[in-house]
């Protein structure tokens, strides 16, 4: 319960929390945050721009801006320093000139703050001896009793609490189960934006830049025992310690899948590593053994592990070994299947029960029900489907059923109906149908939407695939643009769940 001057009744508390560790939960979920570095006239400033987005996003919290000229800022009033701000701190977000910052983390820290986020650059990373020496004075205050994020990062995203990431307002207040770690805040930011578009929701997202005290493998024991988190997600440069590394990787992945991008494994992206965030890298040979050895999903790009956190967050956790293809034209499913194979995955034939039961279904010409079924007409209504997929899962052998929809062909029956795609397209009736076909036969429904229509003269095909996308994932049903991306993310989950868990698995 908070005190009128701002404080907290439960100072006892904090007092111990302090004693025996980092108090995580003052870190995310702040009631009292400074921002220093805020400008009175507004502005593109990295303190504005950080107050602003915090305010955008609905923070609840109370919120003090500091500047030493004072003033006003979006109906705030601006503490001229830290040491004015009456009552304790929770969180601080630094966005000054790097030859401020050691004195305003220091107030900070007597000001009782748990944590600190020091979006500033110009330390380590510069690889000069002012540079260094500012981090080194980072880590020292750190030690006496304020944890720091950063230097030279973008800072926390945590829905729930209403933090924000530099610089994004936008960002969904809609949490999830996937938590992201990252040495860099450019691709953070853009992991987000590619994620949430993709259908993932975020428990907590961190841009820890140089880590001159948090940084990954405290930040994975912590996010390994975090209820809100089932997906760890993780871009590493370089890591400081590679023994505490493992063992914090190991213990992680052994309680919930770890989906892990290495940047800087060429001799070009190893150097470029050093000057980013001051991290050394280790060769692509030593990262391949260490992630197998710790069980960890390994991925090469932004695109995959997006795929990954997708397919592990909506899935449920376990091997699926058949998967069934069902779509409208018999070389999509001969290219489904040629990429099962490719990622370890088996499309078996149809038993002979449910192979008669699908065939009674559909057309006596032009259509198949072996596996791949392929129903012969791109526009089978949502009716249909429904009976086709609910004779598949009676068959033993099929753990999961994958539906291709092309939505351009969409386009062109519109057109010839005088209708828009929306309304050809009974698109939420096939997202109804299908979900209850997972809940009920407890075999997941997974939806491939390819899109051949992309050009200006097509923006009602993208809008509408869209919204298709929108209303499959509004059920919880997993969505991919390829079958490929389909089958290597479902490729990703078959082997976490089939040899990993943490015992480490070659792969």
């Amino acid at each position: 319960m908070r005190t009128e001057n701002g404080g907290s009744s439960g100072t006892a508390d904090r007092d111990a929390v302090r004693a025996g560790g980092t108090d995580y939960e003052r870190i995310f979920h702040p009631r009292r945050v400074a921002v220093v570095g805020v400008s009175p006239g507004g502005g593109i400033g990295f303190g504005t721009r950080y107050l602003t987005s915090l305010l955008a996003m609905g923070f609840e919290g109370e919120v003090f801006p500091v500047n030493p000229k004072g003033g006003e800022i979006a109906g705030l009033s601006i503490h001229k320093n830290v040491e004015d701000i009456p009552g304790e701190l929770d969180l601080i977000v630094i966005a000054v000139a790097a030859e401020a910052v050691i004195p305003i983390l220091e107030a900070g820290r007597q000001k009782g703050a748990a944590g600190a986020v020091i979006i500033t650059s110009g330390f380590k990373e510069l690889g000069t001896p002012e540079g260094m020496g500012r981090e080194d004075e980072v880590r020292r205050i750190a030690a006496s009793g304020i944890r720091v994020i950063g230097p030279n990062c973008f800072g926390i995203y945590c829905p729930k609490s209403g933090l924000t990431f530099f610089p994004n307002p936008d960002l969904s207040r809609e949490s999830g189960p996937v938590a992201f770690l990252s040495q860099s805040g450019g691709l953070a930011s853009d992991f987000m934006m590619t994620g949430m578009w993709m259908g993932l929701r975020f428990s907590k997202v961190v841009s820890f830049g140089n880590g001159a005290d948090l940084r990954e493998a405290e930040l994975l024991r912590y996010l390994a025992d975090d209820p809100e988190t089932g997906v760890i997600a993780m871009y590493v440069e370089g890591v400081r310690d590679g023994s505490e590394f493992l063992d914090a990787l190991k213990a992680a992945s052994g309680k919930k899948p770890v989906v892990i991008l290495k940047g800087g494994l060429s001799s070009a992206g190893g150097r470029a590593v050093v000057s980013h965030t001051a991290s050394l890298g280790g060769s692509r040979v030593i990262w391949e053994s260490v992630l197998r050895q710790a069980g960890a999903v390994q991925v090469r790009d932004l695109q995959e592990m997006a795929q990954a956190c997708l397919a592990f967050s909506l899935l449920p956790g376990k091997v699926y070994r058949g998967l069934s293809f069902t779509g409208g034209g018999g070389a999509l499913g001969i290219a489904a299947c040629d990429a099962a194979e490719t990622f370890g995955l088996e499309a078996p034939p149809l038993g002979a029960d449910a192979r008669g039961q699908v065939e009674a279904l559909l057309p006596k010409s032009g259509a198949s029900g072996v596996n791949p079924v392929d129903v012969a007409n791109p526009y089978a209504p949502p009716v249909l489907l429904e009976k086709i997929f609910r004779a598949v899962a009676g068959d033993s052998r099929i753990d999961l059923q994958i539906l291709i929809v092309l939505t351009h062909h969409f386009k062109g029956l519109a057109q010839d109906q005088g209708k828009t795609v929306e309304e050809v397209f009974p698109y939420r009736e096939l997202a109804d149908r299908m979900k209850a076909v997972a809940v009920e036969t407890d075999k997941p429904v997974v939806f491939v939407l390819p899109n051949a229509k992309r050009g200006f003269p097509d923006m009602d095909v993208v809008e509408i695939h869209a919204k298709v996308r929108e209303a499959f994932l509004e059920r919880g049903l997993p969505v991919f643009d390829e079958i490929g991306d389909a089958m290597r993310a479902i490729g990703h989950v078959n082997r976490y769940y089939g040899c990993c868990c943490g015992k480490g698995v070659e792969s």
